[in-house]
C-alpha cells in the first residue's frame, strides 16, 4: 500500500516555495512529496479495475510537478488548489489520447466511478477541464446530435434515466439513487437501464460517425 508523507501547512509551504525561488532542489522536490497524497486522491476518482493505480498516480504526479514549477503564490492561493487542476488535467489528457488512439471517443463512456459506486463518464468530467476552441467546437458538435438519438432509438424509460442523469432535464445532474428514488424504482434497476441506454447511444453515434447512419 503506497504511504505519503502529509501535507505542509500554509507556513511551511511558503518557506519551502522562498528556498526553491532561491535554487533550492530540495524544496521543490518537499513540494513535491508532501502532495502527493493530492495525487491519490484525485486519482481515486478516475480509477479503474482493469488499470494499475500506481500508473496513474504516475501520470498524475506528473500534473502535480508542472503545478509546483508553474505556480505563482502572488495570486492568493493554495498549491493544493492549483496543482488539483494540474493533476486533472493530465489525467484527462491521458484519458482522451487514449480514446483517439482507439478511434473510440465517446462522451458517454465510463472512465472511473464516484463514491457511490456510480459510474463517472468522460462528457461529466470533460466539463470541468479548460478547452481551447477545437475541443469546444468538437463537443458542440457532439452534443448536437443527442436530441436525435434519444427521440429515435431510446424508449420512453431509457429516454428520461439518460435525461435525468446527465442534466438534460433542468440542468442538473442526478444520481442514479436520486433518479431511483424519484421514480420509485431500485438503484440496480436504474444502473442496468442507463447502462443498456448508453450501449444504444454509443453504437447509434458511431453509425453517425461513420456516415452509414439511415436517415
Amino acid at each position: 500500500m503506497l504511504s505519503f508523507p502529509k501535507p505542509l501547512d500554509a507556513k511551511e509551504e511558503e518557506a519551502l516555495f522562498t528556498e526553491f525561488r532561491a535554487g533550492k532542489k530540495q524544496a521543490r522536490d518537499l513540494l513535491i512529496e508532501h502532495n502527493l497524497r493530492l495525487v491519490a486522491h484525485i486519482v481515486k476518482k478516475y480509477a479503474q479495475p482493469d488499470r494499475d493505480n500506481e500508473d496513474l498516480i504516475s501520470i498524475g504526479t506528473v500534473g502535480l510537478i508542472k503545478a509546483v514549477d508553474t505556480f505563482d503564490e502572488k495570486k492568493g492561493i493554495r498549491l493544493g488548489t492549483y496543482a488539483a487542476r494540474c493533476i486533472e488535467n493530465e489525467l484527462l489528457m491521458f484519458f482522451r489520447a487514449g480514446k483517439k488512439s482507439a478511434k473510440e471517443v465517446f462522451l458517454y463512456d465510463p472512465i472511473g466511478t464516484d463514491k457511490e459506486g456510480n459510474a463517472i463518464s468522460l462528457l461529466e468530467v470533460i466539463e470541468a477541464e479548460e478547452e481551447d476552441y477545437a475541443g469546444q467546437m468538437e463537443k458542440k458538435e457532439k452534443l448536437s446530435i443527442l436530441p436525435k438519438l434519444l427521440e429515435e432509438h431510446l424508449e420512453e424509460r431509457e429516454r428520461e434515466i439518460i435525461s435525468l442523469r446527465y442534466g438534460l432535464i433542468g440542468g442538473r445532474e442526478l444520481t442514479q439513487r436520486e433518479i431511483a428514488n424519484r421514480l420509485s424504482i431500485s438503484r440496480s434497476y436504474v444502473s442496468r437501464i442507463e447502462k443498456k441506454a448508453l450501449r444504444k447511444l454509443r453504437e447509434e453515434y458511431e453509425r453517425e460517425e461513420s456516415g452509414f447512419a439511415v436517415t
